[in-house]
């Protein structure tokens, strides 16, 4: 896992990154309202310098209220991110080598996503609900993290690249956004068990034995491609963007596939776990940045697959090496495995669901910043080399992210290969990567392999206050609490009201989408 960066926003840091206009002043809002509205806000300081120098909010933005300042403040931060990325375009030539060059290519990527992600919030032609407001939100702020992370991670030389990507000032206005936007929880509705985001369209899909593909991948030729890269570059040329069903006969697939923004609703239909395998092998120590290192990587919108193992062949001895990375809002993964290390499993951002899979690691092997629930899953240790396992890493960053990583009715055991040394490896539930860190293990059974801690510190006394770790009714060796960890942000929950905030219904609003996808579900506890 990388470096843990502090998030700050100190006037020197966004004024070198500026293009300074000539503000029409006589248009300008008057500084009292100005201060006023942005000492509501967590980050005061670069609200106020950018209202005030930007020519766009005069007396035509007038503030009747906070949907208002709301408006306003989305707008901004969408003008400074759209100044960021040019920012970040120019900064191109100063790469030194390849290494940097794959960061600068990452923070391109997600810059663009940041963009795409804040103006659907202000776009009046798309449906968006408080909730999905505060989900894009969160993402475009995990955005512009995981940019800074990559040139963090390749150390020594890029450390100069660092400030001039960090672009805080855009960081800091979303925040800004979202805590003027903040939504708590709400119970939504179900349907026939599902969440109601999943159409019933897409349930069939999900349930049926065999769904009628619209291509067939197959290495011996029998389908219509030979490999699944080639298959999501026939679904890009297709019209609209219904759903659109690739089955992946079984085979190993030797390939990274990356499934982009505007393919939207893919769905791979495998031919079960251990029959269809999608392999790569790149990694940190190979000269990938950790975003880049996934062998299957998905963004676009509306993600499903079916009955696949998705691997990375790195080894624990090239560090960083994902096997699968999403950042697909309402995705959705059915009986598949996801096998590698350290990082398996990147749940970067958006809302996701896993249902019935298997996935093995050793270091932060499930870890991201996206709202996401495991149901009835297998999670599986294996012998790290450092003798310590630990099985999450969440990566909030801000307060007010709707992100977290939740674990109901699955199972934690030891792989194979860790069994026969179980004892001598300390193996923990998670550990704070970012600030705000977010993880809950709810009637899950926990194995003997689990140290009593069950925690684990990232670094001296980092994020012990502010994060938000939790257990409720789970079962099994591992599952005492009586010799737990003591931090302030540790709970041992007892109240049901309290652990169903992370159900399906709840944390990521299922009920409104999985009921579509066919795939099973418990909405509550």
């Amino acid at each position: 896992m990388f470096t843990k960066l502090a998030m700050a926003c100190p006037l020197a840091v966004f004024l070198f990154v500026t293009v300074f206009v000539s503000p029409a002043i006589s248009r300008q809002l008057p500084p009292s309202t100005i201060k006023s509205w942005c000492a509501q806000t967590p980050y005061p300081q670069p609200c106020e310098y950018f209202l005030s120098h930007s020519p766009k909010y005069g007396h035509g933005y007038p503030i009747k209220g906070k949907s208002d300042f709301l408006k306003m403040s989305l707008n901004l931060a969408l003008e400074r991110a759209l100044h960021g990325r040019e920012n970040t375009y120019n900064l191109g030539s100063k790469c030194q080598n390849e290494r940097e060059k794959a960061a600068w290519a990452d923070c391109l990527e997600l810059y663009e996503s940041t963009i795409v992600k804040i103006n659907k919030t202000v776009d009046p032609h798309t449906k968006c609900s408080a909730v999905d407001a505060q989900t894009w939100l969160s993402t475009a702020l995990t955005n512009l993290e995981t940019c800074k992370q990559g040139f963090t991670e390749l150390g020594g030389g890029a450390d100069f690249l660092v400030p001039l990507v960090s672009n805080s000032n855009v960081s800091c206005l979303i925040s800004n956004t979202l805590s003027l936007n903040k939504v708590g929880y709400n119970e939504p509705s179900y349907k026939e068990g599902f969440p109601t985001w999943v159409n019933p369209g897409d349930r069939k899909l999900l349930q049926s034995s065999s769904p009628k593909p619209n291509v067939v991948v197959a290495q011996d030729g029998s389908g219509n491609f030979k490999t699944v890269a080639q298959a999501i570059a026939a679904a890009a040329k297709r019209s609209g963007n219904g759903r659109y069903v690739i089955h992946v006969k079984a085979g190993t697939y030797k390939e990274n596939v990356e499934i982009g923004t505007k393919l939207k609703n893919i769905m791979l239909v495998g031919d079960g776990i251990g029959k269809t395998i999608i392999t790569g092998s790149k990694s940190v120590d190979g000269g990938s940045t950790t975003f880049k290192s996934a062998t299957v990587a998905v963004v676009g919108d509306g993600f499903i697959a079916r009955g696949i193992s998705f691997r990375n062949t790195a080894g624990a001895q090239n560090h960083q090496a994902v096997a699968l990375r999403s950042g697909s809002d309402l995705s959705v993964f059915y009986q598949c495995s996801f096998e590698g290390y350290q990082d398996t499993l990147y749940v970067h951002s958006e809302r996701q669901f896993y249902r019935e899979c298997d996935i093995y690691g050793t270091v932060d092997f499930i870890f991201g910043n996206a709202a996401v629930v495991f149901q009835s899953c297998n999670i599986y240790a294996r012998n790290p080399p450092n003798k310590t396992n630990t099985i999450t890493a969440q990566g909030r960053t801000d307060p007010n992210q709707n992100t977290g990583i939740s674990l109901l009715n699955s199972r934690v055991t030891a792989a194979s290969d860790l069994k026969p040394v179980q004892s001598s490896v300390k193996t923990y539930l998670g550990r704070p990567w970012k600030e705000y860190s977010r993880t809950v293990f709810m009637k899950t059974f926990l194995d003997g392999l689990i140290n009593p801690a069950g925690w684990m510190p990232w670094s001296g006394n980092f994020a012990l206050n502010t994060l938000y770790y939790g257990e409720y009714a789970n079962t099994g060796p591992g599952s005492s609490t009586a010799k737990r960890v003591n931090w302030k942000g540790y709970h041992v929950i007892t109240s049901a009201t309290e652990a169903s905030k992370f159900t399906v219904g709840n944390f990521i609003a299922g009920s409104s989408w999985l009921p579509a996808t066919n795939v099973p579900f418990t909405s509550g506890l």
